[in-house]
């Protein structure tokens, strides 16, 4: 397991409970709006030492309640499966926030997580806009049906920024995951802080309107819990 960063304390990152967040190397994805860019490569060797975080973690226990993976994205490592086993071990539930990116591990790993914030980025046929990979929608689409067909509890979210998605496109997207069956589902206006896109924080600044009110109201009829983020 490649460890880019660790976080010891979050009341945020899996929601109602106290967690630690382990962020794992690589992404094969490019999002302009990636606020972790510094974790897409996969450096040789690991930043922090898997043993040093459980360390940290046995230390934990009774403190916090869960730990969270993130990322980059944490199904691009094989390892994964093995230190979610490790962790939940320990006694902690499990939360994993992913793109989708490799479907076959994340359906393998889900029989062992308890949460999952899956990160929609737009329309599945309109993905490499935001990730610059052809055909990333592909993977995206499977992952999120492996999801739905674990049970386990989860949430979609899409960053959204006017220049990858307008309010129309929004909604469609909003359209197609409700029918597909998802239930909870939250939209996180773009935020510059971060972000090392110039084109993208040049034109996302001074969003509070976006995506508009009769488009949050839409998107919020579709779904049984419905988020606008906008911090």
């Amino acid at each position: 397991m490649k460890v880019g960063g660790l976080v010891p304390f979050t009341a945020t990152d899996y929601p109602g409970l106290l967690a630690a967040v382990v962020f794992v190397q690589g992404c094969p994805w490019r999002c302009g709006y990636c606020h972790n860019p510094h974790l897409q490569p996969r450096t040789t060797d690991s930043p922090l030492d898997w043993n040093d975080v459980m360390s940290f973690l046995r230390r934990r226990v009774g403190l916090i309640d869960g730990v969270v993976f993130s990322g980059g994205e944490p199904t691009m490592d094989p390892g994964l499966s093995g230190a979610i086993r490790q962790v939940r071990a320990l006694g902690y539930r499990i939360g994993l926030h992913t793109g989708g990116t490799h479907p076959r591990r994340l359906a393998q790993v889900l029989p062992d997580v308890d949460w999952v914030g899956l990160d929609i980025k737009a329309g599945f046929d309109h993905y490499e806009r935001v990730t610059q990979v052809a055909g990333s929608g592909v993977p995206a689409r499977t992952s999120l049906q492996a999801v739905l067909d674990s049970g386990v509890d989860f949430e979609c979210r899409t960053t959204a920024h006017p220049d990858l998605i307008d309010p129309a496109g929004l909604l469609a997207l909003g359209r197609e995951l409700a029918s597909l069956g998802v239930r909870r589902y939250a939209v996180q206006v773009f935020r510059p802080q971060g972000c090392e896109d110039a084109a993208l924080n040049a034109t996302g600044r001074g969003l509070a309107d976006y995506p508009g009110r009769a488009a949050a109201d839409t998107l919020a009829a579709l779904f049984d819990s419905f988020e606008l983020r906008r911090a």
